[in-house]
This record gives C-alpha cells, structure tokens and sequence, in this order.
C-alpha cells in the first residue's frame, strides 16, 4: 500500500489496529457495527478493513499488497466481492430516496449467499445503518441470524442506539470517540490549518476535528462568525427577524446556520450565573433543533427560521428590560 493508504487519523487507526487484530486472530465476527459521531472517519476504516479482509496476499504486517487482482479492482470501485448499500434514487429517479428499503437488504442477502468471486470472502457495508426502515430492519436480521463462513455485513452509523436492540446485540461494535484535544489540534495542524483558527475551529465543533477540519476546508467558520453577528444584531434590534430569515433559508446552508445559532446560544449559556437566562437559552436550543428537523419536511423554511429569530429577538429583548429594571 502506497504512504497515503495509511494516512489515518490516529483515532481511526487505533479502532483499526482493534479490528485487524481481531481479523488475524480469527475473532471478527460476521457482523461488526462502526458506530461513533458523524465525520470521525467510520466508512474509511471500515472501507480499509474490507481491503485486508479481500486481498488473498496480504504482506507480513498483515496489510493487502496493493498490487494483485483484488486489490486493483477494489482501488477501482469495481470488485465483485465488495459492495456498499446507501440511499438509492425514488421511483422518479427526482431524488435520493431518505431510508434504505427492503429490497436493497433482500438484494443484499441474495448476493452474500452466492460463491466469492476472488479468494473465499465477501464484504458488504451498509451505511448509514440507521436509515434502514422496519421492514428492511426484519430482513437484515435474518441474514445477521444465519451467518455464513467469509461473509461480513458490516454497519456503519453516526446514531446506532436509532437501530433496533436485536440487531445491535448480533454485531460486534467498534466506536470511534471524539479525541483528546491536544490530538485533535496537532491533527488539525498536520491538515495545513494554523494553530489560532484550528482552536477556533475546534471549539465550534466542541472537540469534533473532523467537523472542525470541514469548515476550516470550506467557509463553515466565517458561517459561525456571520451566525453570531446575526444574532447579536437581532437582541439589539439592528436586524429584521424576516430580512435575517429570508437570508438564512435562501441557500442550501440553511441548516448549517441552524446548527451554529443552537451552539452559539449553548455556548452563551454555559458563562452565565442567571438561572431564568439560561433556561430561556436552553429552550430556545430546543427549539433551533427542532427546526432544523423541520427543515427536512416541506415546511417553507424562511416561515419556521423567521418565527425561530422571533422567539431569539424577544429572548433578548428580556434580558435587555430585565436589565434595565437591574
């Protein structure tokens, strides 16, 4: 394997260095769960594993060659012994469906019953697990009951307590878990990312890096500080709940706005003394949460944001009389 290959970070390699063992002692179960926050790298090291598992020359580390048959057709997407099942587009072929349905876990078990192609295993990761509905849910968990030798059904899932406790109990679980801090920022740094934003960065994201790395990547920071001032000029008044709505629902960051504006209320909570702010804060957190779910719906998003910034100006508008009075 090339230098890149191994270029994990090291909380991903240490769940790693956890399962490889397991695979070469003979002790990796047919069903495995990689469970753990979103953006920890769950699908790489799983993808990573799927690579020693299928490579029938592996080296004396233990780690697939990189050259032979398997290996070629698994760096090309394209090696029968391997497939990922995810959101497949609707009927209309408009959009991607937001479950993954029966038929995609009966296809599953149909192609995991049949002869590998290359070596004696196959591999097939499901992700996102969570999003399996009911009916599909009952029909992994017959395939999960009647294992068969060489073949692995892997799960992948941000959420995992959203699977049912009879699935949960068949896998074997390997979680990933936010790193300490001084880890985080020297990963951070090894990224290319300066020491001042990346513990910016990486307060915003509450000790998560790979979300930390992700706006600093992008412009999700200059978002947060946008966000902030935002709200500051609606508990001041300088800012029309409507005209701040209008904006923040009019592109495809709606919900990333969200995200920042319940964090940034948190995070203002937490340095206060006064008992009935904070309750106020943490209310209206709720509520920016619940909002983003709406989101999802067909509600009209500028609607659901406008009457959420309402509540943020009279929220504030509270703490300004109530100040007053003081």
């Amino acid at each position: 394997m090339s230098p890149a290959d191994h270029a994990f970070a090291p909380w991903q390699q240490r769940v790693y260095a956890q399962a490889a063992a397991a695979l070469d002692a003979g002790r990796l179960a047919h069903g495995l769960l990689f469970c753990g926050p979103a953006q920890l790298g769950k699908r790489a090291l799983a993808q990573r594993l799927a690579r020693r598992v299928l490579c029938p020359q592996r080296g004396a580390d233990g780690e697939p060659c990189g050259h032979c048959r398997s290996c070629q057709l698994f760096a090309a997407g394209t090696h029968p012994d391997f497939r990922t099942v995810s959101f497949v587009p609707n009927k209309e072929g408009t959009r991607l469906r937001t479950e993954i349905v029966i038929e995609q876990i009966r296809q599953l078990s149909e192609q995991l019953a049949l002869t590998p192609q290359y070596g004696g295993a196959q591999v097939a990761i499901i992700d996102p697990a969570d999003a399996i509905n009911h009916a599909a849910c009952n029909a992994l968990l017959k395939t999960l009951e009647e294992p068969v030798p060489g073949r692995y059904l892997w799960l992948v899932s941000a959420h995992p307590a959203r699977l049912p406790a009879t699935i949960r109990s068949r896998c074997q679980r390997y979680e990933l878990r936010l790193p300490p801090r001084a880890e985080a920022l020297a990963w951070l740094q090894a990224q290319g990312h300066a020491p001042s934003v990346a513990n910016e960065a990486l307060d915003a994201a509450r000790g998560h890096p790979g979300l930390a790395h992700e706006w600093l990547q992008g412009d999700g920071l200059a978002l947060r500080r946008e966000v902030a001032g935002d709200l500051a000029r609606l508990g001041r008044g300088e800012l029309a709940p409507v005209e701040a709505a209008q904006r923040w629902a009019g592109d495809d960051r709606a919900e990333l706005r969200l995200r920042h504006a319940a964090d940034l209320a948190l995070q203002q909570a937490a340095g206060l003394t006064d008992p009935a702010r904070t309750r106020s804060l943490a209310a209206w957190f709720e509520r920016a949460n619940r909002t983003r779910d709406l989101l999802r719906t067909t509600v009209r998003a500028d609607l659901a944001v406008a009457e959420l910034l309402l509540a943020w100006r009279a929220l504030d508008g509270r703490a300004g009389d109530e100040g007053r009075k003081r």
